[in-house]
């Protein structure tokens, strides 16, 4: 089913897709000799798009210590990487629209997965925060996509969950014929997002990699299937939130050496940033 899923990904005109601004501003980080000007006119060649990226570069989440007003500032202070993750971010957004309740719960899971991903990021300090941050954002992608191709089908999957207390994983393999990683995987590569990242989101849940696999790599999967453990634990675009979820003794936490004290503290400092930020990403 998979070979169908990608003809069907790779060729629908209608799906979800991200702003030309954010191609635009990736293939832009790409040239050495790019400027903050340069940037700062691509991206205001969407209005919609800037003013959501002058609203999330004021996000405590970014250490803005006085007020962004201007994309050049806000280059300036956020600096070029920074910038292309929050330009996705805020580009991403649109592909949640029509916004009701089911796109409001994915949405929210998925940039709370994004904040955790940054947060555990820079405590490990072993792979980039802001490819964490978006390896968090797009984890869950496909259960949108899933839900743009067949939203009937896939509320019934919600329902499974929420009604039988079933994992997500469990239930969307019960209707549907494919997974949201491999949906999620492939629009990633659609979208023409590096191949490190396609692996890590279709490896968020099962962490099935080589053992000879990149290291880094490897690191980037397993803080992405953390961050979404952390929203689990919180019950972040779930509805319900998993208190006595054993976050420290998940695999992905033992993988990265994180033991008890350390979660704790991440997840403090997690929900304390969410709760703070949220707005700027609503």
């Amino acid at each position: 089913m998979i070979t169908d899923l990608e003809q069907i990904i790779m060729t629908a005109g209608d799906l979800p897709t991200i702003p030309v601004v954010a191609t635009k501003v990736m293939q832009l980080m790409e040239d050495e000799n790019s400027t903050a000007d340069d940037l700062a006119r691509v991206v205001s060649s969407d209005p919609a798009v800037a003013a959501r990226v002058l609203k999330i570069s004021n996000s405590s989440f970014y250490g803005a210590q006085r007020q962004i007003q201007t994309l050049p500032h806000a280059i300036m202070m956020l600096g070029f990487v920074t910038l292309k993750s929050v330009v996705v971010t805020a580009s991403v957004k649109q592909v949640y629209h029509p916004y009701g309740l089911t796109e409001k719960l994915l949405w929210e899971h998925s940039f709370g997965a994004g904040l955790a991903a940054r947060l555990i990021a820079q405590e490990l300090r072993q792979i980039n925060p802001d490819e964490a941050f978006l390896g968090g954002l797009f984890h869950d992608i496909g259960k949108q996509i899933m839900n743009y191709l067949d939203k009937d089908k896939f509320q019934e999957v919600m329902q499974i969950c929420y009604n039988e207390k079933i994992p997500f994983e469990t239930a969307e393999r019960m209707l549907f014929p494919y997974t949201h990683e491999e949906a999620g995987a492939l629009v990633l590569k659609k979208w023409n997002f590096p191949e490190q990242m396609i692996k890590a989101v279709m490896a968020h849940h099962d962490l099935d990699l080589a053992d000879d696999e990149d290291p880094y790599l490897i690191n980037l999967s397993n803080v992405v299937s953390l961050s979404s453990l952390f929203c689990h634990r919180y019950g972040i675009g779930t509805l319900v939130a998993e208190e006595d979820l054993d976050v420290a003794a998940s695999a992905p936490a033992v993988r990265l050496g994180l033991n008890e004290e350390r979660i704790a503290t991440l997840l403090e400092r997690f929900i304390e940033t969410y709760t703070k930020d949220q707005s700027f990403f609503s």
